[in-house]
């Protein structure tokens, strides 16, 4: 199958992913007007409802960035397999579950026993999304011939190592999650953002390290 078939499929979960999460401020709406009755809307009403902005902000980046880097892997090749589409799938499932664990965090985050469980639960669905992007990144680099590789190079590990150095970073944030919720959305948005940054070469850029154009890596 044409890699950009599988492309334009998750462009379209990602679309949905990011756009259900606005659902999450929308009840704040009424929420504030049955709180100030007859009295005008104040910042302070908006204030009240500070986590469902901050699971918002953190969820939208998660997502976008998560967008970004999934473009950027599938830019890699030419044509994806049935073990790339089945990997594809594991990690659009933990994609469009972000809503759920959002709305749990926007919900309970200041509730000392709530918040945990709300934040541990961002956190796991955190990690397995990682693991997918994992999984699907080191396939992608160990079977480039077979999918039609734009370039052809040593596998880049150095890559990898970059790219799925912040599964740590959301083990870390999911334990912190059982004392402080707070502290561990605030890494998992940090982790968003170090996600922004490029990790992976982008389609015909050479590491540095590999071989030159022409020659016969060895994976």
């Amino acid at each position: 199958m044409d890699s950009r078939r599988a492309e334009s499929f998750s462009d379209g979960v990602f679309a949905v992913a990011i756009t259900v999460l606005v659902f999450n401020l929308l009840p704040i709406a009424d929420d504030t007007a049955a709180t100030r009755g007859i009295h005008a809307l104040t910042a302070q009403h908006l204030a009240d409802h500070w986590p469902a902005f901050l699971a918002y902000l953190v969820s939208f980046l998660t997502i976008g960035i998560m967008w970004l880097n999934h473009h950027t892997m599938l830019g890699q090749v030419t044509k994806v397999n049935r073990t790339v589409l089945a990997l594809n799938l594991f990690l659009l499932m933990g994609v469009v579950a972000i809503p759920f664990p959002t709305a749990l965090v926007a919900d309970h985050l200041n509730d000392s026993e709530g918040g945990k469980v709300a934040a541990v639960t961002y956190g796991l669905v955190m990690m397995a999304i990682a693991v997918g992007y994992a999984a699907m990144w080191v396939y992608l680099a160990a079977h480039q011939r077979q999918l039609g590789a734009i370039r052809r190079v040593r596998t880049p590990r150095l890559s990898t190592f970059r790219f799925t150095a912040g599964n740590g970073g959301y083990i870390i944030g999911t334990l912190i999650a059982l004392v402080s919720p707070v502290a561990a959305l605030i890494i998992f948005g940090l982790l968003a953002v170090y996600y922004l940054f490029e990790h992976l070469p982008a389609p015909g850029e050479i590491e540095q390290g590999e071989p030159p154009p022409g020659q016969d890596p060895t994976l």
